[in-house]
């Protein structure tokens, strides 16, 4: 075999290798951040199960705030529902808005039952809505982890399909589509700065 012939085989070879990569690489990336999507659908599937139990134990304090706990359950209904659609298809960025905003729907109703929480001092005494209120806490805070993790996943899938020269084969490999971030309605607020006033 001629030197030529051997080194055009080489080249040939380690751009094979190559180009399987960065195909392996557009995997991993895929099913890391599709992964993190797994865990928000845990911490909010267990939020929306610790919801209705938060409702029933206010129930019997708040028999004439009936319409204030109707909303939370209606947007935690709606909340599943949009979970489901974006664990169907976590990079799809129409699944992943409808869950926020879905989201945004939830957070309202639920501020609005903590204002009502807070007008009976009953029921912030009640052994079991303290606990169900800690858990709901702690939650909150795994929810918010969990997007981080989420958004660093796909912010690292799209930078990479996105960099040269993985773009050229991005598309070919069936990575035609960019991953959306999951950002949800108090995006503003958490960015904003705390008002200090004395």
């Amino acid at each position: 075999m001629e030197m030529g012939t051997l080194v055009f085989l080489v080249i040939v070879v380690a751009l094979v290798l190559y180009v399987v990569a960065i195909y392996n690489r557009l995997v991993t990336l895929k099913n890391r951040f599709q992964n993190s999507f797994s865990q928000i659908d845990v911490q909010l599937k267990r939020r929306y199960d610790l919801i209705p139990n938060l409702v029933e134990t206010a129930k019997a304090y708040l028999e004439h705030e009936r319409g204030t706990l109707e909303a939370v359950i209606a947007a935690r209904n709606e909340a599943l529902a949009g979970l489901k659609a974006a664990a169907a298809n976590p990079g799809s960025a129409e699944a992943l808005a409808q869950l926020a905003q879905a989201e945004g729907g939830l957070q309202g109703a639920m501020g609005k039952l903590s204002i009502v929480v807070e007008a009976y001092p009953e029921l912030k005494a009640d052994t079991n809505m303290r606990q169900l209120s800690e858990e709901l806490t702690s939650t909150e805070n795994r929810v918010a982890f969990s997007r981080q993790a989420f958004n660093d996943a796909v912010t690292e899938y799209n930078s990479y399909k996105q960099s040269f020269p993985p773009v050229i084969f991005a598309g070919t490999f069936g990575h035609v589509q960019d991953a959306s971030l999951l950002e949800f309605a108090d995006r503003e607020q958490l960015q904003a700065a705390p008002k200090v006033s004395f």
